[in-house]
């Protein structure tokens, strides 16, 4: 295709107890491409979410960002390379304030390396993250104790944490899950606006209309395994993908 392939999969395998929640997938994501994956619930989206970023360890297949073996790195030595990921189950500091809870990763080796080891105003950058993503300054919305926050703000501190770490790829798992419309409708700007910057993006969703407006190809797993990959045309006249989905959204936009 002649376009720099930022992150690689090649014949990831992983079972649970004897159950396979992966099994032999392979695919790649070009610089700046916006990625969904789609599939039934207990497709396994999730655990190639956590395959990828070391949270669990593949039975066999490799991973590469930018052509480095990711395979068997720890998480955090993933994100330091720029490969973050967001979580269904957000996990903020329940008892900070919002701004507060950018300031571990504003202090990580990766932003210390970016920087010359000078930090700065680390408040002021993280209020500025907020900020660009929704959270409105004047209102105090930044200074809020996360516990405090209802869902929509919740999601954008959990992108915002990614985004503090400068990545290159970002891989959000169900990050319009529980959002309104009116939620969502201000979170796809957001999004393109990302990949304008030329962020690269994985989007595991079940929101296909939503995702449908963002993606420029879509990856569909069953049963561990791809079950069809295109445009969001070409994979929802598949066939065997409505058939996968059967009782679910599977009406293309």
């Amino acid at each position: 295709m002649g376009e720099e392939i930022f992150l690689r999969v090649k014949g990831i395998t992983k079972s649970f107890g004897g159950v396979m929640a992966v099994k032999d997938l392979s695919f790649e994501i070009a610089r700046g491409e916006i990625l969904g994956v789609i599939g039934p619930n207990g497709s396994g989206k999730t655990t190639l979410v956590n395959l990828i970023t070391g949270f669990v360890r593949p039975d066999s297949g490799e991973v590469f960002f930018k052509n480095k073996k990711m395979t068997g790195m720890q998480p955090h030595k993933i994100a330091d390379l720029g490969v973050t990921r967001t979580f269904q189950v957000m996990r903020p500091y329940h008892s900070l304030p919002a701004f507060k809870n950018l300031i571990v990763p504003l202090n990580s080796p990766r932003i210390r390396r970016s920087r010359g080891g000078k930090l700065g105003d680390k408040d002021g950058v993280a209020i500025d993250i907020l900020e660009e993503i929704g959270f409105e300054r004047d209102a105090y919305v930044p200074y809020k104790i996360a516990s405090s926050l209802p869902l929509g703000y919740l999601k954008r501190l959990e992108l915002a944490r990614c985004l503090a770490l400068k990545p290159e790829v970002v891989i959000c798992d169900e990050i319009f899950s529980g959002l309104s419309m009116s939620e969502i409708s201000t979170m796809v700007p957001l999004i393109e606006k990302l990949q304008m910057e030329g962020m690269t993006i994985m989007m595991i969703e079940h929101r296909l209309r939503e995702l449908f407006r963002l993606v420029n190809r879509v990856m569909v797993m069953n049963f561990g395994e791809k079950l069809a990959e295109g445009s969001p045309e070409e994979v929802m006249g598949n066939k065997e993908v409505r058939e996968a989905y059967l009782g679910t959204e599977a009406v293309p936009c």
